[in-house]
Parts: C-alpha cells; sequence; structure tokens
C-alpha cells in the first residue's frame, strides 16, 4: 500500500502520514474504543469548525475519554495542519482513541494517554452527473447498537452496510429499523412529500452531521416547510423527493430505492432550491474566512 506523501499530526507532533507509528496495544487497534470527526475545509477556511470540535468534546465525554485538548488547542492544531498540505480543499480526519494499555481487558485501563491522530485527504465535490441527475440507494435492516448518536470509531455495521451498497453499484445504503428511517450508512437522510421536509429527529439511534443541522437551519431561513418526525419505511416508499447529507457529499438528491424511482424519479424541486441555498452559504463562510 503506498501512501501518499503528506503532513499529518500524532499525539502533538507534525509528520509525514506514512512515517507515523502507533503502538499495537492501542485500544483505538483492539477495541475500536475511540471516536472521530470528520471536518471539510474549503479554501482552507475549515467549515463549521466550533460545532464539529463542540461534537467531538461531547463525544468523548459519552465515552469518559479525557479530552485532551482545549477548544483553543484544537484550533491550532486543525490550522496548522490545513495549512501544511500543498492542496486547498481538504476533508480533515480527526481520531481521538483512549490510548494504548496493557495487558488488553475490555475495562478501562488505570492509566492511559488518549493517542490523536489527524490527517487530510483532498476535498472531491460530488460528481455533477450526481449533483444533476441524482444517484441511487438500497435499504438495508439497521441491526447496529443503541447508541449511534456516538462518532465511534468501531464502525463494522455501517462498512457491510456501505458495502452491500458497493456491491449493489448504488450510492448509499439506508437503514431502517423496525419498519422506521433512522440513516445512511455514511449520511442523513430527508424526505419530501407535497413540498414538506420531513427527516427523524435526533436520537440515540442516529448520528445528527454538521450538514443535516445546516439543511435544517436554511430550511427554517428561507420558510420551506420543515418537519422533524418518525419517518416510516411507507413514508420513505411514497416521497416525493429523498435526499442524503454529509460533509462530503454535502447535499444529493436519491432518485432510485431499491430499484425503484423515488417521485418521478428525476431531481426535485425542493432539492433543487435546498442545494441551491447550501451552495451559497459554503460560499459565504468561505468568503468570511470564518468557520
Amino acid at each position: 500500500m503506498q501512501i501518499p506523501h503528506k503532513i499529518a499530526f500524532l499525539n502533538g507532533q507534525f509528520a509525514p502520514l506514512a512515517e507515523l507509528k502507533i503502538s499495537v496495544m492501542d485500544r483505538g487497534f483492539l477495541f475500536g474504543d475511540g471516536v472521530y470527526e470528520m471536518i471539510p475545509v474549503y479554501q482552507r477556511v475549515a467549515f463549521r469548525l466550533d460545532e464539529h470540535l463542540a461534537r467531538l468534546a461531547n463525544n468523548l465525554a459519552q465515552v469518559r475519554i479525557e479530552n485532551p485538548y482545549s477548544m483553543s488547542t484544537w484550533r491550532e492544531h486543525i490550522q496548522a495542519l490545513i495549512h501544511a498540505q500543498t492542496f486547498v480543499d481538504q476533508s480533515i480526519y480527526l481520531q481521538v482513541s483512549r490510548g494504548p494499555a496493557y495487558p488488553r481487558q475490555h475495562a478501562f485501563p488505570l492509566e492511559a494517554m488518549p493517542t490523536v491522530l489527524m490527517f487530510a485527504d483532498e476535498l472531491e465535490p460530488p460528481p455533477a452527473q450526481a449533483v444533476e441527475c441524482g444517484v441511487s440507494a438500497i435499504t438495508c435492516n439497521d441491526v447496529r447498537w443503541q447508541r449511534c448518536n456516538i462518532k465511534a470509531i468501531s464502525l463494522l455495521a455501517n462498512v457491510l452496510a456501505k458495502q452491500e451498497a458497493v456491491d449493489a453499484g448504488v450510492a448509499e445504503a439506508v437503514f431502517l429499523r423496525d419498519g422506521d428511517l433512522t440513516e445512511g450508512a455514511a449520511s442523513n437522510i430527508f424526505i419530501v412529500k407535497d413540498g414538506v421536509i420531513y427527516t427523524p429527529a435526533p436520537s440515540n439511534l442516529m448520528l445528527t452531521g454538521i450538514t443535516y443541522d445546516v439543511i435544517l437551519e436554511l430550511a427554517q431561513q428561507h420558510d420551506l416547510p420543515v418537519t422533524l418526525t418518525p419517518v416510516t419505511e411507507q413514508m420513505l416508499r411514497d416521497a416525493d423527493e429523498l435526499w442524503l447529507t454529509s460533509s462530503s457529499k454535502e447535499v444529493l438528491a436519491i432518485v432510485n430505492l431499491d430499484g425503484q424511482a423515488v417521485g418521478n424519479g428525476q431531481v426535485g424541486p425542493i432539492y433543487k432550491i435546498m442545494y441551491g441555498l447550501y451552495q451559497n452559504f459554503k460560499m459565504t463562510v468561505m468568503h468570511r474566512g470564518q468557520e
């Protein structure tokens, strides 16, 4: 495996990504015992950095890992990482594990120093074809644990669902649990029916993304009707429009679900409005130079 030559961050030090090493006894490696964040960066401006760091702090508290840095120190390290790259649009991956400990045992070690890893990849916008014509998706049974609201690095169920989508030649797998929509394998899901936007309210069964929050804010600011409510499988399949949202995909229309057209099988009018609002909002953030 050839690791690209780019500068990354490990436990307070910047170095080429290919040179970084962690202990084989790290609990992130042995147990998936840690949390992560994905932060989009446009023109070297981190998008909603404070919100990402607030979610990180909350997730660390939920799993009882001490936050290794203050908010200001996180910001300094992330800005330094951003400016160490040769490319301007980036996706920052940030991971904090409970750290290395011996012997291997499930209970928390008495002493452990969290492992902090960050690296940047080039952030490629969704292809124009996907934006203009939409993408396809499948549904699958949501068999994950009951704390999906924690952005944990133990993502095996999501990995398997995403691979189902890849095997089916589609963009996403949409989770259904007990007859209701939860989210996508790597996204949040919105539907539109009769001009109203619907999406599940935040709960322990889903991870609400920063993009999810932005979509709700934009809908409210621009008088687009939006309702947070349980979305049944029947509502999902009867929707006029279906969207996925994430930091990397932004907002994309799903026009085919399980081989059946969503609505008329074309990108819908509410999606086109929301896509434009999101792009305008993103440009405003970039031009202000603020997160």
